[in-house]
């Protein structure tokens, strides 16, 4: 299961989508998150779909592969909706106990239920076809004006970059330290909750030492290497926008035209 985390991960492929500029792709997702809040009405949830579902199929990312990604995350997508479900007030539809469900619940959890998995699919669509050196050098240079206000832009940069990086990583060692211990007879199914997370422990232990471990590694290496940061640094491959790029800006201003003006509708809106 954790080998399905697609998050972080990079998928080799020849598309559109992967030659863009990172710069163009790390501002597209941004615009992509806020547009998802600017609308609650069906037609800015199709506008949505239509754009998402046309990045995919420009990505040539196989779509299996990215709502793998999604399972992780199950159980808390889960938690979130009946909390809405439960909690939301409005016209009761079904009621037991103490709880109720009300119509407005219902709308809420639904469109939160949309709202995550098209945010988890547009963030893996980002890693799944950008490297970690192209999304740093994107951050450094996208976000270059706030070294004006002092901001360390390239450390932050790098600190995302290799975050993303380590978390591939981190995974497949959690699943060998997971199938050790089941291999020593350990139990992490049966039980109560309680239980579950204390059988947790023998794996957690090993995890956070392994990575601590390779923290050390790589701070060590990049000091041998004489790594000051980024000042004086030069690219062998420097970012430059070419003609896609700017046809990506021109559409990304379109969907998002598209997506405050179906915010602004009256007609068919949920609440």
């Amino acid at each position: 299961m954790l080998r399905e985390i697609t998050l972080g991960q990079y998928y080799q492929t020849e598309s559109v989508i992967h030659r863009l500029d990172p710069r163009v792709k790390l501002l597209g997702t941004i615009l992509f998150f806020i547009s998802l809040f600017c609308f609650k009405n069906p037609i800015g949830y199709a506008i949505a779909r239509a754009f998402l579902a046309a990045v995919i199929i420009l990505s040539h990312v196989p779509f299996t592969y990215m709502i793998k990604g999604m399972r992780g995350i199950v159980i808390l997508m889960l938690i979130t909706v009946l909390i809405n479900l439960f909690v939301t007030q409005g016209d009761v539809v079904v009621s037991f106990w103490k709880l109720h469900i009300t119509k407005q619940g219902i709308i809420m959890a639904a469109q939160l239920a949309l709202r995550i998995s098209m945010l988890i699919i547009g963030s893996s669509i980002m890693t799944l076809t950008t490297t970690p050196n192209h999304l740093t050098d994107g951050m450094e240079k996208g976000l270059r004006f706030l070294k004006a206000i002092k901001v360390p832009v390239h450390e932050i940069a790098m600190m995302m970059s290799i975050a993303l990086r380590f978390i591939p990583i981190l995974l497949e060692e959690t699943d060998k330290i997971m199938k050790a211990q089941l291999a020593r007879g350990a139990d992490l199914e049966s039980g109560n909750l309680f239980k579950r997370v204390k059988a947790m422990v023998p794996i957690l232990v090993p995890l956070f030492i392994s990575a601590f471990r390779r923290a050390n590694e790589l701070a060590t290496a990049m000091e041998a290497r004489c790594y000051h940061g980024g000042e004086g640094r030069t690219k062998m491959k420097p970012l430059k926008y070419a003609s896609r790029d700017i046809v990506a800006y021109i559409i990304m201003l379109v969907y998002m035209g598209g997506s405050i003006f179906a915010g602004r509708l009256n007609i068919f809106r949920f609440m």
